[in-house]
């Protein structure tokens, strides 16, 4: 969930997926150029292809990302995860 917007757990994976194998060299780049050339993959999940044509669309999924890192939120470490308690 990023706000208003939620996403199924195994979509929000598969982002972040496809954001790590699209990272350019500059780190100081890396999320807005991710972010564009994540838009352009076939397999991104249909779900997020509505914030392609956002503005914040980098942001949006830069936290998503976070959020799928390392399975914390299946342990309801993270706070951007729905339904911990």
């Amino acid at each position: 969930q990023d706000g208003d917007l939620k996403f199924p757990l195994e979509s929000v994976r598969k982002l972040k997926e496809l954001m790590d194998g699209n990272r350019p060299v500059s780190p100081r780049l890396a999320v807005p150029v991710a972010s564009r050339a994540v838009c352009l993959e076939k397999s991104l999940p249909a779900e997020f292809q509505p914030l392609c044509k956002r503005e914040d669309a980098h942001k949006i999924f830069q936290r998503l990302s976070l959020a799928a890192e390392d399975d914390l939120c299946e342990i309801c470490a993270n706070a951007a995860c729905a339904g911990c308690f």
